[in-house]
């Protein structure tokens, strides 16, 4: 039913969404259950996306856990929703706690590989690339920077 809504419409809507929800967290100061991947192509290059909302700087995949769903099951969702690919051999990384707009966020942080090429909906994510761990883009959040490192750690 929501794919009847023009595009441009629809990001709208995330994007007023998205201050709607910071405010909330800001008045209600909940704990998040959240998870990031960590993808890697045969190249070794990590997958990262850009949303249509938010800052529009580059992240890892990821996003918040459904009731009762676990951080592995979450991960998989959350990668295969943002990107189309599936990953294998995902590992935990580790996990990080950090301010979100006043939520206590509890973020676990999966690596694993990949062998899809994204494919995206250019509704929610605008863009999805793989990078050289090396060479991540310039426009990486802090948060996106603080997972890689996890990730470089993992790699070694």
């Amino acid at each position: 039913m929501l794919r009847l809504i023009p595009d441009p419409l629809y990001r709208s809507a995330l994007r007023l969404a998205d201050r709607l929800r910071k405010k909330w967290w800001q008045l209600t100061r909940p704990t998040l259950l959240g998870v990031s991947v960590c993808a890697e192509n045969a190249q070794g290059e990590v997958l990262m996306v850009r949303l249509s909302y938010g800052m529009g700087n580059w992240s890892f995949p990821g996003g918040g856990c459904h009731r009762g769903e676990d951080f592995d099951a979450a991960a998989r969702r959350e990668l295969l929703e943002e990107t189309g690919c599936r990953i294998e051999d995902m590992e935990l990384l580790g996990s990080v706690e950090e301010d979100l707009h006043g939520a206590s966020n509890i973020v676990a942080v999966f690596g694993g590989r990949t062998d899809d090429l994204p494919c995206i909906d250019r509704r929610e994510v605008i863009e999805a690339r793989f990078f050289p761990v090396d060479a991540p883009p310039a426009q990486l959040t802090s948060v996106g920077r603080r997972r890689l490192d996890l990730y470089r750690q993992w790699r070694r």
